[in-house]
Order: C-alpha cells, then structure tokens, then sequence
C-alpha cells in the first residue's frame, strides 16, 4: 500500500510538474503564459494565511515523520548473564538464529525470522514464517510448539519464553 500510494502521488506530481513546465514554455495554446493564475490582486485576510503556515508546517512534520520511518533500525539487545563461573553476553540475534534455522528446515517453510523482545527475566519471541501456500500450518505450528520452542526455552534459560507466530503465504511451492 505504501509503495503504491507514493507511486501514485508522485505520477501526479510528475504530470502537474511537466503541465506547467508545458505552459511556461508555450507548448499549451489554449492557456496564457503571461495570465495571472488566480484572479485579483488583494491580500487575503491575515486568518487564511495563518492557517495556511498552519497546514504547511503539520503537512511538513507529517513528512518528516513518514521519512523517519523509512529509515531501518536495528535493535540490537544483549543479554547478561552473570553466576560464581563468569559472566556470559549474548546478542538476541545470535540466540535465535539456530533456532530459526530448524523451523524452516520443517516441511512447507521457506523462511524464518525470529526477533526475541523484553529482558532476560520475561522474554518475548516474535517469528515470520514464510511458508509455501500447501504447507500444513498446524503441523508447522505444533512442531514449533513440541520441538523447537521447548529445546529454545531450555538453551536460553527461560523457562516462560512466550512466542507469537505470524504466518505468510506464497501461492504454491512451485512459485517460490
């Protein structure tokens, strides 16, 4: 939606920029180059040009805003471990990558990708799983479930590990 929102505004913007350019140069016979654009000459009252900077400014933070969202962020959050035998770090990534290795070695799974949240003491686990459009979901799910998430909990230490499991289909596993 995104993608095809700004692919729209920007064709627009692109036919209005080449409009004018058109009319400026003359290209465009049946409108006047030299003709004021709106008619009159008078100020508008004070209240319409206030609001106008009004909009302008929020349209510009709404744009800036969007802007800050497109640029990617990579949270990398390390987890520590400290007991009489030395302390241990390690990076979230780094413990979930094994295991988002199994779960697309399960049938029908073409990719995973696991991100594990919150601190040491309540962990979060939020995986993707990119599956062919025939996989059997339940299977896939239950073996998450019975195989990977228990094994997971036991190598991390966390024995209240929660997961949530976000499903996304291609159309057949020829077409992947």
């Amino acid at each position: 939606m995104n993608r095809v929102l700004l692919g729209l505004v920007g064709f627009v913007l692109l036919i209005a920029g080449g409009a004018a350019v058109a009319v400026h140069l003359g290209y465009v016979p049946a409108v006047d180059r030299d003709a004021a654009l709106v008619p009159g000459t008078a100020v508008p009252p004070t209240w319409v040009l206030v609001v106008v900077a009004v909009v302008a400014v929020v349209i510009a933070l709404l744009c800036l805003r969007w802007l800050a969202a497109q640029v990617p962020r990579r949270r990398v959050t390390v987890w520590r471990w400290a007991d009489e035998a030395g302390a241990t770090r390690i990076t979230t990534a780094t413990a979930t990558a094994p295991f988002a290795e199994e779960v697309a070695g399960y049938p029908g799974v073409r990719k995973v990708d696991a991100a594990l949240t919150g601190p040491h003491a309540a962990p979060h686990l939020a995986l993707v799983v990119r599956a062919h459009g025939d996989a059997d979901l339940r299977g896939i799910r239950r073996r998450i479930d019975d195989e990977g998430l228990p094994r997971l909990r036991e190598a991390l230490g966390t024995p209240g590990l929660d997961a949530t499991v976000e499903f996304r289909m291609s159309s057949s596993k020829a077409g992947a």
